[in-house]
């Protein structure tokens, strides 16, 4: 969806850059509170252009305690959007005064605000839920649970909507613990909403050369509703933060792998031999993958993979390495995805034993799992240059062309036990500080090299990770619950466009859901119609299950570069059901495509869905493809007489359309 003039002519509500004392920061140095930078501090703001859509304004002052100030405000053409990060760095010689209360702090026209909000991914079934609530003077705070990830708990994308149909997309880019509070006041004759956004918890001094900074605060304009909302947002989100593959789109990838092969746990059983053997085998199927995934455990870790700190290849497994094995890839004209999770560590592993400066302790005993493992502090250099440099060499042996990052703990409890007085906060915005650097160095050395963001599922899945990465993992949640994942693919569609799923199916003929995975069919694949997909169909599966996906693979990817293209309709509620139907519509300019899905309870064998999003100038002629089902309708019929479709007993269907 485009911009237009309506929405354009809001920008200037999203504060773009004006004067320096204007600047939409609050922050306290000593006991001494400032709004904006002041003139007394010689401000000074330089404006480039970073292409033909995006301006940045970089605005410096120095104070009196030798503190550098940074602001930098992009602004968009293209789309609606203004955007503000902040940075401090002590260039005295001496600790600076302590900083504190340190916020950006913005007003935005919206009278009778509502603020349209969810809790990301928990963890639990309970994760992806959302809320609509009024914003009144007493206010309302999202902030993740504490854990020290940035998704759970509270998901740092939001919607604040205004009477009158116009709103604003709210996005907080910080990978760690933030706050957002939402407040109506008043301005005269009118009300605005007060935005304030920062750190959770920060009250610390600087030492000299330390540089601290705020989130980053993204604000998008539309007007006309929530379709505008959501469409809007969707497609700057492809064209400004969604990453680049050797500088173009992502396409859609299938994914294939041979998960617990020989018996062992998750990728333990990973070796040069089998790796070869088992893409040749997929590749004789009729399987090609676009992704071959190894996940954890081809370190050693004694068929333990949560044993992490020993960032080589199992020698046992890979006595020449893994470049064997991504350089069968690279001729196969295949991707080469391994896991990593660099910032736990385990007792007893290399990085434990011989760098212990570098580790953060859980320093009580009344959690065995803490204190089993340690925190990489990348906030100290020496351990991120290392960490570059120890990964970096592994990329290059192994050709892989996605890195895929988890972190399956709380970072939280070791920044707060390891914290110094008139410090709190420092340890963790450090540290997130050297996680970007970590990444964007190994980008900036591995040009094609692009990220897979993971958390214990989604719970890393901010905005200034996502200008780095996607979620190929976006859960731990529900892989085969089809309704959990209906539920989850509704939020992921609007807020995080390109994610994948798999085609597992964990139901019971009786209708329950068991956790036990059954034999991959149609329906598993209609329930990870998502750009990208892991194919639960195994190297040594029969043919007949092979063919189950030689069939669907090429239904999926015309459906999946549609959901990059189009923009995004639902077209049931989604209420985590399995007596509900489940739809959806991705709408282009000349197609477009309509999923419909009987779960395992609906009892009706029909639905009608009045609310297609259609042109009633526009005739429309749809296809079945699995189903070998055509018929032709005008857009005008559509629209009064709705979408009918009658459907056996759990099953999809995907009907694509054409405009003329």
């Amino acid at each position: 969806m485009r911009s237009n003039r309506k929405d354009i002519a809001l920008i200037p509500h999203l504060h773009p850059y004006t004067t320096p004392e204007a600047i939409p920061v609050t922050y306290t140095l000593g006991d001494k509170t400032y709004y904006g930078f002041p003139a007394a501090w010689s401000p000074k703001a330089t404006r480039r252009r970073i292409d033909s859509c995006i301006y940045e304004t970089v605005i410096t002052a120095a104070t009196p305690e030798g503190l550098t100030l940074r602001a930098e405000c992009t602004e968009f053409r293209d789309y609606p959007v203004v955007e503000w990060v902040m940075y401090i760095t002590n260039d005295s010689a001496e600790n600076s005064p302590i900083i504190s209360d340190w916020n950006l702090d913005l007003a935005l026209p919206a009278e009778n605000p509502t603020l349209y909000h969810g809790n990301g991914d928990t963890c639990t079934p309970d994760g992806y839920e959302w809320w609509t609530d009024p914003v009144t003077a007493e206010g309302i705070v999202k902030q993740p649970c504490g854990d020290g990830t940035p998704c759970n708990g509270a998901f740092p994308y939001m919607r604040l909507f205004t009477h009158n149909g116009h709103g604003f997309n709210i996005a907080v880019g910080w990978s760690g613990t933030w706050r957002l509070e939402a407040k109506l006041q008043s301005a005269g004759d009118f009300d605005e909403t007060r935005i304030t956004v920062g750190q959770a918890a920060f009250r610390s001094y600087l030492k000299p050369g330390e540089t601290v900074r705020t989130p980053r605060l993204t604000l998008q304009a539309f007007t006309d509703g929530d379709d505008r909302g959501r469409n809007l947002w969707r497609s700057f989100y492809i064209d400004h933060i969604l990453p680049r593959e050797d500088g173009h789109p992502l396409d859609p990838k299938l994914v294939l792998h041979t998960w617990m092969i020989d018996g062992l746990p998750e990728f333990c059983g990973v070796t040069e031999e089998n790796q070869l053997a088992a893409i040749d085998t997929y590749l004789e199927k009729g399987l090609k993958p676009d992704i071959w995934w190894i996940d954890a455990g081809w370190y050693p870790c004694n068929n333990d993979w949560p044993t992490t700190g020993n960032w080589y290849p199992n020698p046992d497994h890979f006595p020449n390495g893994m470049g064997p094995v991504g350089e069968k890839l690279a001729k196969e004209g295949i991707d080469f995805l391994v896991w990593f999770e660099p910032e736990r560590v385990r007792r007893g592993t290399k990085l434990w034993n011989e760098h212990p400066e570098w580790l953060l302790h859980y320093l009580r005993d009344d959690n065995p799992w803490l204190s089993e493992n340690a925190l990489l502090d990348l906030g100290n250099p020496a351990a991120c240059d290392w960490l570059i440099d120890t990964v970096d060499a592994i990329i290059k042996d192994a050709h892989i062309k996605i890195y895929r990052q988890d972190f399956n703990f709380a970072p939280a409890p070791y920044w707060a036990l390891n914290t110094q007085p008139d410090r709190e906060g420092i340890l963790e915005n450090l540290h997130i500080q050297g996680y970007y650097r970590y990444w964007d160095t190994l980008i900036e050395r591995n040009p094609g090299l692009w990220m897979d963001s993971c958390a214990s599922g989604g719970r890393r899945n901010d905005p200034e990770t996502m200008r780095r990465a996607v979620p190929l993992h976006y859960t731990d949640v529900g892989y085969g619950d089809h309704y959990i994942k209906q539920k989850q693919h509704r939020e992921m569609f609007e807020w995080i466009p390109y994610f994948r799923a798999h085609n597992y199916n964990w139901d019971e003929p009786d209708g329950n859901y068991n956790g036990q995975q059954h034999q991959v069919d149609d329906f598993g694949y209609q329930n990870a119609l998502t750009p990208a997909l892991t194919s639960m169909i195994e190297f040594y599966h029969p043919d007949e299950v092979c063919a189950v996906g030689r069939r669907f693979h090429p239904v999926w990817r015309k459906a999946a570069k549609l959901e990059l293209t189009c923009d995004y309709y639902p077209l049931t509620e989604c209420r985590k059901s399995t007596e509900d139907w489940y739809a959806m519509q991705f709408d282009g300019v000349t197609e477009g495509f309509v999923q419909i899905i009987r779960n395992v309870r609906v009892k009706a064998d029909s639905i009608t869905l009045t609310n297609l999003h259609v042109d009633t100038t526009k005739t429309y002629t749809f296809t079945d493809e699995l189903g070998h089902r055509t018929f032709t309708v005008s857009g005008a019929k559509l629209a009064v007489c709705g979408f009918s479709d009658k459907l056996p007993h759990r099953s999809g269907v995907i009907w694509f359309y054409t405009k003329s």
